[in-house]
């Protein structure tokens, strides 16, 4: 049960986490780059506004926006919203959260989405785990992978499935991103930093692409 000690406990977390982690965008209006997968007027954009979204795989480099996406989706929606890593995360665990889902969606006719980081690492096998959930409807599945889903996910779960690709940022979407860190009280804002804009476009380009970077 969540106290005033957990609240406590939970900003002192975030007050020590590192800056990308605290900067990590909070709604679709805040996210940089990737206008072509979730710009205004986007079937994705349009979707998460209209908590309407459909099973959806993410496919990008590392940094280019897929964990914040999500954690969009997860501020938005009136689903219940779930997270597994594929990296610690086990078939037992996918089952244990999708058995969870349906009795969630049966008792109080609650969707839940089921965010699977680095899906990739599941096997192809371990991958068929998702898909009569999803034909059926128990879980929405958003997908993330750095790896090209056409040869890493399973072909059926692939084909119910809308794939976005994210782009690398551009060096001016990065130092736009720098900017507000610098100014935001989430990031650098308390230490009124200054930042001359030659050495910002140099971060951002050394960067190469990737936001947390």
């Amino acid at each position: 049960m969540d106290t005033l000690f957990t609240d406590i406990d939970n900003r002192a977390k975030y007050a020590v986490a590192p800056l990308a982690v605290r900067m990590r965008p909070r709604s679709l209006s805040e996210l940089r780059g990737q206008k072509d997968a979730v710009g205004p007027g986007s079937w994705l954009a349009l979707a998460i506004t209209a908590d309407a979204l459909s099973s959806v795989i993410l496919f990008g480099p590392a940094g280019t926006g897929k964990t914040s996406i999500a954690r969009i989706i997860a501020e938005t929606t009136r689903s219940a919203f779930v997270e597994v890593s594929a990296i610690g995360g086990t078939v037992a665990d996918l089952r244990r959260e999708i058995s969870a889902a349906e009795r969630r969606l049966a008792s109080a006719g609650t969707k839940t989405i089921l965010f699977v980081d680095e899906i990739h690492r599941f096997n192809k096998a371990q991958q068929d785990a998702f898909l009569p959930f999803v034909e059926r409807g128990s879980i929405v599945l958003i997908g993330a992978t750095t790896e090209n889903p056409s040869f890493e996910v399973n072909g059926a779960l692939l084909s119910r499935c809308r794939v976005f690709v994210l782009k690398a940022l551009t060096a001016e979407e990065l130092a736009g991103l720098l900017s507000r860190a610098l100014s935001d009280p989430r990031g650098l804002g308390r230490y009124r930093a200054e930042v001359a804009p030659d050495m910002l476009n140099a971060i951002a380009s050394f960067a190469n692409g990737d936001a947390r970077a």
